[in-house]
């Protein structure tokens, strides 16, 4: 029997969003006479207490009884249930200092976890997450930014409206400038930006083109492995060696720093891969990119301007260009970075409801049914102790 419960979310700031949606949940206990489901109540949830209960599903403050526990963002130490087998995204296998206590609690409590970020296919692409609407809000916020900083055009907040379709229909009428934007990145967070791009009425255009004319109307151009990045050495690129190997290439965005008003950044990052651009490139005359929507959200990373998380509250802030601090937003002689760190909560239900899709469809039989090799390479402990997957978080995990 597979005893799933939904915890309560218990990190601050609080996140709004769910692993499994009121209705899936009553389509796992229909179909599956082995499964059953328990929901912590809440109150920040986007999926209310009471659509749950009419769901019928079990509401209860007690999980003692699940194998199985469902959370989204890192779960607080002193909330963590000893000997359980936990899901949520830890934020642990880059050895992140700030969750570095998580990783001793759980080692202490004999956790089992199962993280998100590591469930991927065959090819390394991820499996699940809400990279997509992480896009689709992280672009919407850096037009915003764009908007305001030259009073050119208004957008409204992302959390205003009810859905994702409401937000669709605020477009409606919309007139960009002749601006140009560069999209960085292939995956979910970057088809996330695209459909925002493309909703817009942003034309895409080639590279070339985009390097070399002037338009009269947005237009935004793709950037992906090959466009950002070539060996040292043979001036080409491959993916599987650049991941493998990503401190012998070179970033070649600065090709496009100069061409460019809105930066949307989605590309995956880690300390050993070139920066898009280094801190001091924003002293340069030709740096003309004013707006900066980071999604994938790395401090200091990709993007060395971005000085850490804002806020859905508040989410832009400046970067003075010739000293590197902070400063309110939308001033001369600042760059506009919009960095927040849990942007699919301003649309929660529709990203929940489609990170809880991808969960049924690709996870949650493999568990159901007694794992599976892809469960195993996202399995970073087992019953407290590394999985032999994830020895390199050794010394990172020590608890002495």
């Amino acid at each position: 029997m597979l005893v799933i419960g939904l915890i309560r979310e218990g990190k601050i700031p609080s996140d709004n969003r769910v692993a499994l949606t009121p209705a899936q949940c009553k389509f796992l206990t229909k179909h599956f006479a082995d499964v059953q489901i328990k929901v912590q109540p809440s109150p920040n949830r986007c999926y209310k207490d009471a659509e749950y209960k009419k769901a019928g599903i079990e509401l209860t403050d007690d999980l003692s009884a699940c194998n199985l526990l469902l959370g989204i963002k890192e779960v607080p130490v002193d909330q963590l249930l000893p000997n359980k087998r936990y899901m949520f995204f830890s934020h642990t296998k880059k050895m992140q200092s700030n969750n570095q206590g998580l990783m001793h609690a759980m080692v202490a409590n004999n956790i089992t976890l199962i993280d998100y970020e590591c469930l991927e296919h065959k090819d390394g692409q991820r499996i699940i997450g809400f990279g997509f609407f992480a896009g689709i809000v992280g672009a919407h916020n850096g037009m915003m930014a764009y908007g305001n900083r030259t009073g050119s055009f208004h957008l409204e907040r992302v959390h205003k409206v009810k859905d994702y379709l409401e937000l669709i229909h605020t477009y409606f009428g919309l007139k960009l400038p002749p601006v140009k934007i560069a999209v960085t990145g292939s995956g979910r967070v970057a088809h996330g930006i695209v459909e925002i791009m493309n909703l817009m009425d942003a034309q895409e255009v080639e590279p070339e083109d985009y390097l070399t004319k002037q338009f009269d109307y947005p237009v935004y151009v793709q950037l992906k492995g090959a466009d950002l990045y070539s060996h040292k050495v043979t001036g080409k690129y491959s993916r599987d060696d650049f991941h493998a190997n990503p401190e012998a290439y070179n970033c070649l965005f600065s090709n496009y720093y100069y061409q460019t008003d809105i930066l949307m950044n989605g590309i995956y990052w880690s300390k050993e891969m070139p920066r898009l651009f280094e801190l001091d490139d924003l002293k340069k005359p030709d740096f003309s990119i004013t707006t900066i929507a980071d999604i994938t959200d790395d401090k200091y990373g990709s993007v060395p301007c971005n000085l850490g998380d804002s806020t859905i509250d508040d989410p832009i802030y400046g970067v003075n260009k010739l000293t590197g601090e902070k400063t309110v937003p939308y001033e001369l002689g600042s760059i506009d970075i919009m960095a927040v760190g849990n942007l699919p909560n301003e649309l929660p239900r529709d990203a929940s409801r489609f990170f809880g899709e991808q969960l049924i469809k690709y996870i949650l039989n493999d568990i159901r049914t007694g794992g599976s090799a892809l469960i195993d390479k996202a399995t970073i402990l087992n019953h407290g102790k590394l999985t032999e997957y994830y020895t390199y978080l050794k010394e990172y995990a020590s608890l002495q």
